[in-house]
């Protein structure tokens, strides 16, 4: 029994060196099981499952939208997002969603482009999802769900995560918040919103979009639960595990000194740029 323990021990040690990921843009350190590789290819397996359930939507402004907006936050992300293939979809729902997944794969509902009235504010939105990717918050929640079921079992699902099997694409996406309904998504934690928030403002002002715009996004989010009355009540209750808006405001606003320059320089790159 000593000598399983101290292999246990070992193999844990040796998982939680071997699995350690760097986020390139805040540079916090999580344990992270799957390969990019691996991330990559459920991501593209999940992305199409969604497509075949959801309506893709056929509005060509909608859709010309978001492909502007997205290929510019791709070219912000550069090299952080190794070896992506970008597709930016639109879902035609009113939801108020978007997610993306690893290989960069992007989602945005109809509901929420018209919560989001102008460019700046989709692009805060579509930089925060993307955040989530780089940042690799659902395969760091997928592997400490790994840890915690046993270290003697991470191998079996590492292995399971390397199949075809439709449950563990299910579970990715949910981990990547790109499930369509609230109650069976994954919950982000409130440290994983805030970097986030933080790199979707970075992202957006690289881009040449006022990363000032994310604040009047949530401000508008905010005032919509508010009018939702008991609904809204009841939504603020499953996104417990996510900063209220009032408290990501705040942040969002501290940060603001630090992105601003940044999306100035950008606007005045373009600028110069001729046409």
């Amino acid at each position: 029994m000593k000598i399983a323990l101290k292999l246990l021990l070992l193999a844990g040690a040796m998982v939680l060196v071997s699995g350690c990921y760097t986020n390139p843009v805040t540079g916090r350190k999580s344990l992270v099981l799957l390969t990019q590789g691996e991330e990559a290819k459920l991501g593209a397996e999940s992305f199409q499952a969604i497509r075949q359930k959801e309506k893709v939507s056929q509005d060509p402004a909608a859709n010309a939208r978001v492909q502007r907006i997205g290929r510019r936050i791709a070219e912000a992300v550069g090299n952080e997002m190794p070896g992506a293939k970008w597709e930016f979809v639109v879902f035609d729902s009113k939801e108020f969603n978007a997610f993306a997944l690893p290989g960069g794969k992007v989602g945005v509902y109809t509901g929420l482009m018209q919560l989001a009235e102008n460019d700046a504010e989709l692009a805060a939105v579509i930089g925060h999802e993307i955040g989530h990717v780089i940042a690799r918050h659902g395969a760091e929640r997928m592997s400490e769900a790994m840890v915690i079921a046993g270290v003697g079992a991470v191998g079996a699902a590492v292995v399971e995560a390397k199949t075809d099997d439709p449950r563990m694409r299910q579970l990715f996406a949910l981990a990547y918040g790109a499930g369509t309904t609230l109650g069976r998504v994954l919950p982000h934690s409130r440290g994983n919103e805030t970097e986030s928030d933080r790199m979707g403002a970075i992202y957006a002002a690289r881009a040449g979009y006022d990363p000032r715009a994310a604040i009047t996004f949530w401000e508008k989010m905010g005032a919509k639960k508010r009018a939702a009355g008991a609904a809204g009540a009841k939504l603020e209750a499953l996104l417990s595990t996510h900063p209220s808006d009032e408290q990501r405001i705040v942040q969002l606003r501290a940060l603001m000194p630090q992105v601003v320059p940044i999306f100035e320089k950008a606007r005045a790159a373009r600028s110069a740029q001729p046409d």
